[in-house]
């Protein structure tokens, strides 16, 4: 079967025709795949233990030092036992918001009581 170009030139077919070829497998063919992310919690758990540790410095957050304690100990066991240390990270930040609110709720507290009024 001849194919050509109203023009007179032969029309060349680009790939194989239609059916005869396998669909494209998208991914591949363009190097190899990315490595993948094996980071675990790790870097949830230094946030956590920098945001805890800076709490408890600055704001004198008691609940900052459970927190850092419980993200310190993910960073340990990020590689070693994933699960665990994911659910310590999350009970880090839960004591980090925990401790912040109660911050809030004495700084409240301690306002609307009149305690941190200028008496002179």
């Amino acid at each position: 079967m001849s194919q050509e170009d109203p023009s007179g030139y032969p029309y060349q077919p680009y790939g194989a025709p239609y059916g005869e070829q396998p669909p494209p497998q998208y991914g591949y063919g363009y190097g190899y795949p990315p490595p993948p992310r094996n980071d675990g919690p790790s870097a949830n758990a230094i946030v956590s233990l920098v945001l805890n540790l800076l709490a408890l410095v600055s704001c004198c957050n008691i609940l900052g030092l459970p927190g850092a304690i419980l993200a310190g100990l993910a960073i340990g066991k990020a590689r070693t036992e994933p699960r665990a240390a994911r659910t310590m990270v999350i009970w880090s930040w839960v004591l980090f918001g925990a401790g912040f609110v109660l911050g809030v709720a004495v700084f409240l507290f301690l306002g609307l009581a009149g305690y941190l009024d200028d008496r002179s």
